[in-house]
C-alpha cells in the first residue's frame, strides 16, 4: 500500500472549464459510455468533434439521442477515420478506454506532443465522485458478478448503492455518494491503466479495492501479460492508509500466483489483503450454479463487512445474505436460456478467457454430457487448454478467428458462423446433454460486442424451443 499517494480529489478541470472548449471525442463506441460523456459535455456547452473508425450506419443507436446536437453544429462527426489535426487542435481528448496500447496511439501520441491533455470518461467521472466511499472491483474473471453481487450485498444490508465503471451506465455526472450510500466500480484493466500515473495524470485507487483472480487476458490491448498485470496492479497501488484490500487469489490459486509473481516487476501486489476467509465469511445457498460463484459471493459479503466496518455501523450480513439468495445472476453469465428436447442450454458469452469458460465447465458437472461452443476474436491468449478438451466434452464446436487454434482436427469441429455451430451441436446432443456457449475469446471478429453474440445465441436456442413446441 502506498500511504503518500496523492489520490484524485478535485477534477482537473471544473465543469465551469469545458463552455466553450474544442473538445475531440476519440471512440464514441456502442456500450454507452462515449455517448454518457458527449451528452455531458454538450450540458457544459463543450464544443465536440466525434471521431471513429466507424460508420455512422453502426453508430447509429449511440448518435440517435445526440441527433440534435449534430444537426446545430453543437457536434461535428468524423467517421470511418481519424485525422490528426482533430487531436492536435483540441483543447482535450477524452479516448475511450478500449482503443488499445494508448501510449503508443498516433493520434493519442500527437495530442500529447501538441500539448492537449488526454483523459477518459472514467477518469472525468472518478474526479467528480470523490474518493472517499468508493468500491473498485477488477479480475480477469468474476468482477461484473461480483460487482453485481456486491452491490446487492450492499443494498440488502440496508446502505444505498450505485453501481458503474464497465458494468452499467456512465456515472459522469452524478452526484457524489451521499453519507450512507457506496458507489461499486467495476474496472478494467484498461480503465485501470488510465486511473495510473502512467496515464499523465495523478493515480487513483478506490477506498475498498478487491480482486477476484488473475488469468492471462488482453495481451492485444497490453502488448504483453506483464503489462496487463501491472495494469491490474492500480486497484491498489495508489490507496490511502485508510484504504482496504480484500481478495481470495493467493489462498486459491496460490501456484499460479506465485509463477505470476515471479514474472512481473511488482511481485506478488495482491498479497497481504484482506482474505474473505479470515472474516468469517460463511457459504451462502445462491440460486446460481458453481463453485466460483460462491467466491464471489464471499467475496462480495467481505466488501459489506468492510464498508460497514468504515461506516462505523454494524455489518447486517445477514440481510446481506439473504439479499444474495435471490440474486438470479447476470445476462451472458451461465444464463440458463431453454431446454430443446430435454438438452439444456446456457449463455455464457461473457466468458472471454479460458479461465471463465473452465469455471462455467466445473459449473455444469459432467464433461462428457456437455456440448461446448467456443471462439471468437485473437486477443492473443493461449487456447490449448479450450483446444484439449476435445475429445473430454461431449462435443468441441469452434468459430470465428480463433476456431482453428481451437480445432486443429477433428474431433473438434469448425464452423463459419455461431448459427451453424449450433446446428450441428443440437444434431449431436442427447436428452440429459447441456449445450453451452463460452466462448473464451472476445466477439470483435463476428459480433459488434459479447452482448450480441449471446443475443443470437438466445434466438438460435429460443426459436428452436418454440418449434419444439409446435
Amino acid at each position: 500500500m502506498n500511504d503518500t499517494a496523492n489520490p484524485i480529489v478535485n477534477p482537473t478541470h471544473s465543469d465551469e472549464w469545458f463552455s466553450g472548449r474544442r473538445i475531440t471525442l476519440m471512440g464514441l463506441g456502442q456500450f454507452g459510455g462515449g455517448l454518457g460523456v458527449a451528452r455531458w459535455l454538450l450540458a457544459r456547452g463543450a464544443r465536440v468533434t466525434i471521431t471513429d473508425l466507424a460508420s455512422d450506419a453502426t453508430l447509429a443507436p449511440s448518435l440517435t439521442p445526440i441527433a440534435d446536437a449534430v444537426a446545430d453544429g453543437r457536434v461535428d462527426l468524423h467517421l470511418g477515420s481519424h485525422d490528426t489535426r482533430d487531436f492536435e487542435g483540441a483543447d482535450l481528448v477524452v479516448a475511450n478506454a478500449a482503443v488499445p496500447r494508448p501510449w503508443t496511439n498516433k493520434y493519442l501520441c500527437a495530442a500529447r506532443d501538441a500539448g492537449v491533455p488526454v483523459t477518459t470518461e472514467i477518469r472525468l467521472a472518478i474526479e467528480r465522485l470523490g474518493t472517499g466511499r468508493i468500491v473498485g472491483i477488477t479480475g480477469s474473471s468474476g468482477k461484473s458478478t461480483t460487482t453485481a453481487m456486491t452491490a446487492c450485498a450492499l443494498a440488502g444490508s440496508g446502505r444505498e448503492v450505485r453501481c458503474g465503471g464497465n458494468i452499467g451506465g456512465s456515472l459522469l455526472g452524478a452526484s457524489p455518494p451521499s453519507v450512507r450510500e457506496w458507489i461499486v466500480l467495476e474496472l478494467s484493466s484498461a480503465q485501470l491503466w488510465w486511473l495510473s500515473r502512467d496515464a499523465g495524470a495523478a493515480g487513483w485507487s478506490p477506498r475498498v479495492a478487491a480482486l477476484t483472480n488473475i488469468a492471462a487476458n488482453h495481451v492485444d490491448w497490453h502488448g504483453s501479460l506483464e503489462h496487463y498485470i501491472e495494469s491490474k496492479r492500480q486497484i491498489r497501488r495508489e490507496q490511502r492508509e485508510d484504504g482496504v484490500f480484500v481478495t481470495a487469489f493467493t489462498r486459491e490459486n496460490r501456484v499460479e500466483s506465485e509463477a505470476f509473481a515471479r514474472s512481473t516487476a511488482g511481485g506478488g501486489w495482491w498479497i497481504g489483503g484482506n482474505d474473505p476467509a479470515s472474516l468469517g465469511m460463511e457459504e451462502v445457498a445462491l440460486a446460481i450454479p458453481g463453485e466460483h460463484q460462491q467466491r464471489n459471493a464471499q467475496l462480495a459479503l467481505a466488501i459489506a463487512a468492510t464498508c460497514a466496518d468504515i461506516d462505523g455501523e454494524p455489518a447486517n450480513l445477514s440481510g446481506a445474505r439473504a439479499a444474495l439468495r435471490s440474486f438470479q445472476g447476470l445476462e451472458h453469465r451461465l444464463q440458463a436460456v431453454g431446454v430443446v428436447n430435454g438438452v439444456r442450454c446456457f449463455n455464457d458469452s461473457k466468458a472471454t478467457t479460458p479461465q471463465a469458460t473452465h469455471l462455467a465447465l466445473a459449473s455444469l458437472g459432467n464433461l462428457s454430457r456437455i456440448h461446448l461452443i467456443a471462439g471468437g476474436y485473437d486477443k492473443k491468449i493461449d487456447l490449448s487448454s479450450i483446444r484439449d478438451l476435445a475429445g473430454k466434452v461431449a462435443g468441441l464446436y469452434a468459430i470465428g478467428e480463433t476456431a482453428r487454434a481451437i480445432a486443429p482436427a477433428p474431433p473438434a469441429l469448425r464452423f463459419d458462423s455461431l448459427a451453424e455451430a449450433v446446428a450441428s451441436a443440437f444434431a449431436h446432443a442427447k436428452s440429459g446433454d447441456t449445450l453451452l456457449l463460452s466462448p473464451s475469446c472476445a466477439s470483435f471478429d463476428q459480433f459488434t460486442n459479447y452482448e450480441a453474440r449471446g443475443h443470437a445465441f438466445i434466438k438460435l436456442v429460443r426459436d428452436r424451443v418454440a418449434g419444439s413446441h409446435c
